[in-house]
């Protein structure tokens, strides 16, 4: 079978960025009339807004959520020799940034429903050399930071929340990255609240910790010329601070809208036995970067689906401990058999917040196609 054109997009920043076209090109121009490319006033206004919208004392913005990530766990003093734990279900820049620390990073397996830090497996991974521990809020929700920061406080050691995928949700009431020391974001253009271009944030109520990451964003420099550290070029770009100021005044109605869709996508999906549809956790807002359905035969579903017009992703289909370039720390398959299920059936569904009704139809129609199609084959060929 051919594949058919492209009737329902797995991402549409063309429709996402429409609507806003003139406003943002102005501000572009604002930026080019006053040349504050590199840092500056713009992303000055943006880290304020970023950290009130957020409830948070202090923004920094950076290059790019790696570069979140990896200040903050430099800025916390880790190093060579020390440990940090997080989970192997989750986008490479997680490990990166404990690995360009020197340090190692030791993983725990992740919750079948949330998908999210296993509380019940922290403990365990515990060390005399653990300096700190990075919970994923993984697709559009939160960890489950109560029993997480309870063991962290226990152990003196302190959390630093990836909330790369996670703008605007909320745990309990609280906003995502506001729960431990830290709270590191992405504005990659296909998050909830993307740059045009890459860039991150750092929210943080410690004001000795933002003092610090401020200084090792810009070469370590207190002041002009003026090295205390040894630091990094990861400024935001002005252009970068002055499009997202626009773009957050629109997150929470983008966010209501993706919600919308993942109940459409639910009740058109519901009662599929092969199916595993994400879940809401009680007391979580979630806010559905991606739409992440668990299927079998999930390789064989995505090309049915691709060759339908149906454009969909995976999220990610090797975990960090079985890449080849962590083959070093010796985790073989079945370390962590929840996160190796999940990275063999995860497919990820169209979902921005421009999609039509009809699309997510649309969608949901040519799965249960597909799976019907896929039943019949089994039943056929076990006959």
């Amino acid at each position: 079978m051919n594949a058919q054109p492209v009737k329902v997009p797995f991402l549409d920043l063309k429709a996402h960025h429409e609507p806003i076209r003139d406003e943002v090109l102005r501000a572009i121009e604002r930026v080019m009339d006053t040349n504050a490319f590199a840092g500056g006033p713009f992303v000055e206004a943006f880290e304020k807004d970023w950290a009130a919208y957020c409830g948070s004392r202090h923004a920094i913005g950076v290059g790019s959520g790696t570069d979140a990530l990896w200040l903050s766990l430099l800025a916390l003093g880790v190093g060579p020799g020390d440990e940090v734990i997080t989970v192997p279900a989750t986008f490479m820049a997680t490990a990166e940034a404990v690995s360009f620390c020197g340090a190692r990073p030791v993983f725990v397996d992740i919750d079948p429903v949330t998908y999210t830090m296993d509380p019940a497996r922290l403990e365990r991974a515990i060390t005399h050399r653990t300096r700190a521990i990075v919970p994923v809020h993984l697709f559009g929700q939160v960890a489950d930071m109560d029993p997480i920061l309870d063991i962290a406080r226990r152990h003196g050691i302190p959390v630093v929340e990836d909330a790369c995928q996670v703008h605007g949700a909320t745990y309990k009431g609280r906003r995502a990255g506001t729960f431990g020391v830290a709270g590191c974001f992405s504005f990659y253009p296909g998050k909830n609240l993307g740059a045009f271009g890459e860039a991150g944030a750092v929210v943080t109520d410690d004001a000795e910790l933002a003092s610090r990451i401020r200084c090792l964003r810009d070469h370590g420099q207190a002041r002009k010329y003026h090295h205390d550290h040894i630091g990094w070029n990861a400024r935001m770009d002005g252009i970068q601070g002055a499009v997202l100021q626009i773009k957050l005044r629109r997150l929470d109605a983008a966010n209501e809208a993706r919600r919308a869709h993942a109940r459409r996508y639910a009740g058109l999906l519901a009662g599929l036995e092969d199916v595993v549809l994400p879940v809401e956790a009680p007391g979580r807002t979630h806010v559905y970067h991606v739409y992440a359905v668990r299927v079998p035969k999930r390789d064989e579903v995505l090309n049915r689906l691709n060759r339908r017009g149906i454009a969909c992703g995976i999220h990610y289909p090797v975990p960090i401990h079985r890449q080849k370039a962590y083959e070093f720390l010796g985790l073989g398959e079945g370390s962590f058999p929840v996160a190796e299920q999940c990275a063999r059936e995860f497919l990820s569904l169209p979902m921005y917040p421009e999609l039509r009704p009809d699309q997510v139809e649309l969608v949901a129609t040519e799965l249960r196609a597909c799976l019907a199609e896929l039943r019949s084959e089994t039943h056929a060929c076990a006959v």
